[in-house]
């Protein structure tokens, strides 16, 4: 299953996607990708997902972006 890397406007990696599951980069799961949002565990809306596009959730502040797809190690 491909994992993408989730990047703030700096360009610093913070979190990534393998599947629809988030996970923070101490690999502690922590939300998913639910119909264009990333969602916390609770269910609460944190981001909005617009293609690589990370925003708010009304979309007013841009956040940062999802990185390309890349395989994760067992996959190679």
């Amino acid at each position: 299953m491909a994992s993408r890397g989730l990047f703030d406007r700096k360009g610093e990696l913070f979190a990534y996607l393998r599947g629809n599951l988030l996970y923070t980069l101490d690999d502690e799961l922590t939300g998913r990708l639910e119909d264009g949002f990333i969602v916390d565990t609770a269910g609460n809306r944190v981001w909005r997902v617009d293609g690589d596009a990370l925003s708010s959730p009304d979309g007013s502040e841009t956040i940062g972006f999802l990185g390309e797809p890349r395989p994760d190690e067992y996959d190679l």
